[in-house]
């Protein structure tokens, strides 16, 4: 009786559950390339570009190549996960990919920073804990009907923010250079605003108010970039207003009035700046 009732649920859960060998596969592949790049030395190459009254110069290493690979590995690997969905259909799985590539080359800037040891382990596991969560919910997002879809749609928002705050934090940590940094969070912020804005259930893309909020967060971050911040207090002064915005985005498009739609942004954004104040 019991294995017959185990088949049953696995048959009624198949819609909406990746397959778990093939989820372990890509998640293994992905942990190894984190744990190679970290045994393995390369030498250091630098890229310069001399311009009159410019100079560029940015350091390139195998981890710089290999953050660029997991990212591919994981987009590629998403995509043979989600073909495999009986509910896509012909439907195009590219926002599907969007959160787990940017996740995975997120995850691989703190890992190249944190010190051997105790503490990298630590992260390393975070990571696996991270990449197994926007897996599974953006499989399970594939539709809409299934009796998870609330839940991964929380978990992937939650997980965005988090995502955000780690590159922030480690761009700060590592000293990347303005030319570097801007760039960066303007491109982050804006994937990252454009996939929550969908994640509404309207099927649109809001690519203005994607722009718009990764322009904003850029504008901050370089206006914050010389101030006596440390890292994580960098982080929030960031994730405060990509956080707000979104909410605000949201609140226009369901057509609450202005006036009403600004109060929690508002108020979002002055917890995360006096909690910036107060926190060393």
């Amino acid at each position: 009786m019991l294995p017959h009732r185990y088949n049953l649920l696995m048959q009624e859960n198949r819609s909406y559950l990746p397959s778990a060998d093939r989820v372990g596969v890509l998640i293994a592949s992905i942990l190894l390339a984190f744990a190679l790049t970290r045994l393995i030395q390369s030498p250091h190459y630098t890229l310069t570009i001399a311009l009159p009254g410019f100079y560029f110069a940015y350091p390139v290493t195998l981890g710089s190549v290999m953050s660029i690979l997991t990212a591919a590995l994981s987009a590629t690997g998403m995509s043979w996960l989600t073909r495999d969905h009986p509910a896509l259909g012909e439907k195009s799985n590219i926002e599907h990919i969007m959160l787990p590539t940017l996740t995975t080359f997120v995850l691989s800037a703190p890992l190249s920073l944190l010190p051997n040891g105790t503490a990298w382990w630590v992260g390393f596991s975070l990571a696996a804990a991270l990449l197994v969560i926007v897996f599974l919910a953006e499989y399970i997002t594939i539709d809409a009907s299934t009796p998870l879809y609330g839940f991964a749609r929380v978990g992937l928002t939650a997980l965005t923010y988090v995502l955000f705050l780690i590159l922030s934090t480690s761009l700060r940590y590592s000293g990347a250079r303005m030319f570097l940094l801007v760039p960066a969070i303007f491109v982050v912020a804006a994937l990252l605003a454009l996939r929550i804005l969908h994640l509404d259930g309207a099927d649109r893309w809001d690519f203005p108010w994607a722009i718009g909020i990764g322009i904003v967060c850029a504008q901050i971050g370089a206006g914050l970039h010389y101030w006596p911040l440390t890292p994580i207090q960098f982080g929030l002064a960031l994730t405060g207003p990509l956080y707000a915005l979104t909410m605000l985005a949201n609140s226009i498009a369901e057509d609450i009035p202005l006036r009403r739609a600004v109060v929690s942004p508002a108020v979002i954004v002055s917890i995360a700046w006096v909690s910036v104040i107060f926190l060393r």
